[in-house]
């Protein structure tokens, strides 16, 4: 494991959000659709911690941002800090994001289409790069793939940072039900970009919405609650993969009124067989396809993935299968963090509790 220290400034602990220093911040303007950055004055420097603690400190807003993938790009373009992203791996697909995020993402230089090449991110001119994937200590420093180590980050001027409900996930001390990390997150890339004023109201709407369903559904019994599978079509029918309690899906499925059927495993993901998932028997199926670039092979993946549990002798005798409780929900906004986690929250309850959630 490699740690990272930059400045030596001691902090404020505000959650997960380490902020240093005092003086008042400015944010003019929030633009839902992420035209521009807010302009801001003091609340530097800002420090933020990795998975196993160590501090990243930013004495001022960055300029240039590098993100791993379209979830961090996505959260930049509603903070307001589309502007300063010259680069991303595993871009959106045209029309994916929505309204006018859509044609900020796609005048983002697409650096990678998975993840970024170490010399390519490296070699960005990027002073900040934001991490969707990484977790400490097992992946030795630093994302998937070939990823930079921690020395030739600071070689090369980029400050290293994690979008932690997501990377850390694994390291988690207790099972996930709600989106406090996520919001977590969404408030400390606020604080590093200058943007604070607009994550605090896009956490206000994501716990307004996550309430409303929380209050149409909540009174409901544990043992009432439908169970739920999240089916991880891409990652291989073979052996399925499961969503545990530690990653952000178990969250996002509590809170919509589910029992997730993998609940009681402990970590972010694992392989389990086919039998583990028969003998749960799931009421209910989400059909997790990753973002294909289009609506139509989007369609086109879901279809696949409802063929396959229709036509494999293993899966189609499933209650959920047989009565057609299969939601076409993608992976992304249920699986890794961002303000659609409370959009799916909705859409799984509305799914679940026909005319209780408005």
């Amino acid at each position: 494991m490699r740690t990272r220290v930059w400045g030596g400034t001691a902090a404020v602990v505000l959650g997960g959000l380490l902020v240093a220093g005092c003086g008042g911040e400015k944010d003019t303007g929030s633009d839902s659709a992420g035209k521009g950055a807010n302009s801001v004055s003091g609340a530097y420097p800002v420090s933020v911690t990795d998975c196993m603690g160590a501090e990243t400190t930013f004495s001022a807003t960055p300029k240039k941002i590098v993100t791993s993938n379209a979830s961090g790009l996505e959260l930049l373009l509603r903070l307001g800090a589309g502007d300063r992203v010259i680069g991303t791996g595993f871009p959106p697909g045209k029309g994916t994001l929505p309204g006018a995020l859509d044609a900020r993402a796609q005048k983002v230089e697409v650096l990678g289409q998975t993840v970024i090449p170490k010399e390519k991110l490296l070699g960005s001119g990027a002073d900040l790069y934001i991490d969707t994937f990484a977790s400490m200590g097992s992946m030795g420093g630093g994302g998937m793939g070939d990823a930079p180590t921690a020395e030739e980050f600071k070689a090369a001027g980029i400050k290293h940072i994690y979008l932690k409900s997501t990377a850390c996930a694994a390291q988690s001390k207790t099972p996930v039900t709600d989106l406090s990390a996520v919001e977590a997150d969404i408030t400390s890339l606020g604080a590093v970009t200058g943007t604070s004023a607009r994550a605090r109201e896009l956490v206000a709407g994501m716990k307004e919405k996550v309430a409303a369903v929380r209050k149409a559904v909540g009174g409901t019994p544990e043992n009432k609650r439908p169970t739920y599978f999240f089916f991880d079509y891409d990652a291989g029918t073979k052996q399925p993969t499961v969503t545990c309690n530690r990653q952000v899906a178990n969250a996002v499925i509590t809170l919509a009124g589910a029992r997730s059927a993998f609940a009681a495993c402990d970590g972010d993901y694992k392989q389990v067989g086919w039998e583990n998932v028969i003998a749960k028997n799931p009421d209910w199926i989400q059909l997790g396809v990753r973002n294909r670039g289009s609506e139509s092979a989007n369609k086109k993946a879901f279809d696949e993935a409802e063929q396959w549990l229709k036509s494999n002798p293993a899966t189609k005798g499933l209650k959920a299968v047989k009565e057609g409780h299969l939601l076409r929900i993608g992976s992304e906004q249920t699986t890794i963090a961002g303000v659609e986690n409370a959009d799916t929250v909705e859409a799984i309850a509305k799914a679940l509790y026909p005319g209780k959630v408005g």
